[in-house]
């Protein structure tokens, strides 16, 4: 930066940084297995109207690297203050990075607050011990130690974000490191990939008329902050997952969804007369392919790939390590015999 620049003045430096950052952290995650053996991950990357960007990241470790025990959290996870004696660095970087708010009566204009409590809900209460899954997440140990000062508010273990000290320590920037065992955290994460901009628009029209241009909307009405614009600029990528997932189709014989347009029925059902769906594909497949033989209807998107055009299976040249085939729920109440086969 130049003169009196600050960082949120260059946006194209910001996100440059941030990227090589984020390329480094999971290199340090995935391949040097700072929490173990990683199996998936998937992030996604937010803009928040004061503009930084920011990472949501979800692991999936395998068996012998999850995190279970009260030992195992704390070996990875800290939510206190550290001793200034034994870690001076550290205990700079999370009383600079890491303490939340503070809010409540302390300071009732913190952002955080939503009907006089804190949307967070700090400060959090002291634990002499680490509590394990609690509602899909452990309760971490704080314990009720000397608070320190931290510019005009005094602040103890009940205000510290929870974190993982390596990687404080670092990259020296606020990292929010929590272990999680319930599929709200996934459902918390990909909203991001699909929830869209902040979008606000006004307009002024007659009673009763109905004049609604989505497209229209979406270029006037969405909100953009400098650095995600530099973000795209540079085609970075704005979500990734470690894994393809195949989604495949289940249905009874003959009984596979058709869509059409209105006045365009015969021609749908033609069409589909002709046309085989992943699952009546795997059964043809398994008629021609002794190699096939031995392979679940569930594992085939590892050895074999969909064509959409011929809808035929076809093996696989490579990358078949990282692709999931995912089956829809089947319950009872979607046939009226619930003991319908599946057969071709």
């Amino acid at each position: 930066m130049e003169g009196i620049q600050r960082p949120e003045d260059r946006p194209d430096i910001i996100v440059r940084v941030f990227n090589m950052k984020l390329k480094e952290l999971l290199e340090d995650i995935c391949k040097h297995g700072i929490f173990g053996t990683v199996l998936a991950y998937i992030y996604v990357i937010e803009f928040q109207k004061r503009g930084l960007p920011h990472a949501h990241i979800l692991l999936t470790l395998d068996s012998e690297s999850k995190i279970r025990t009260k030992d195992d959290i704390d070996k990875f996870v800290s939510a206190e203050l550290p001793d200034p004696c034994t870690d001076l660095r550290l205990f700079q970087i999370v009383t600079k990075c890491m303490v939340h708010g503070p809010c409540g009566t302390i300071n009732i204009n913190s952002p955080c607050m939503r009907d006089g409590q804190c949307c967070k809900s700090f400060p959090k209460q002291f634990k002499d011990d680490t509590e394990e899954n609690v509602n899909g997440y452990p309760i971490y140990r704080r314990r009720a130690t000397e608070p320190v000062q931290v510019g005009k508010y005094s602040i103890d273990n009940r205000w510290v974000v929870p974190y993982n000290p390596w990687l404080l320590k670092k990259f020296n920037a606020h990292i929010n490191v929590e272990v999680c065992a319930s599929v709200k955290s996934v459902k918390y994460l990909y909203k991001y990939v699909y929830k869209g901009h902040d979008a606000a628009s006004v307009k002024i029209q007659k009673e009763g008329a109905l004049d609604h241009d989505e497209i229209l909307s979406f270029v006037e009405g969405r909100y953009v902050s400098a650095p995600e614009a530099m973000w795209r600029l540079n085609e970075f990528s704005l979500s990734h997952k470690s894994h393809t997932v195949v989604r495949l189709a289940v249905h009874l014989s003959q009984q596979q969804p058709i869509v059409y347009q209105d006045g365009q029925e015969a021609q749908a059902i033609e069409r589909a007369a002709l046309r085989k769906t992943t699952l009546t594909s795997w059964f043809e497949l398994n008629k021609n392919d002794p190699s096939a033989h031995n392979i679940s209807y569930s594992d085939i998107p590892q050895y074999y790939v969909f064509d959409k055009s011929s809808t035929n299976w076809k093996k696989r040249q490579r990358g078949g390590q990282n692709v999931i085939g995912r089956l829809p729920v089947v319950r009872p109440t979607h046939s009226p015999n619930p003991f319908d086969s599946i057969s071709d």
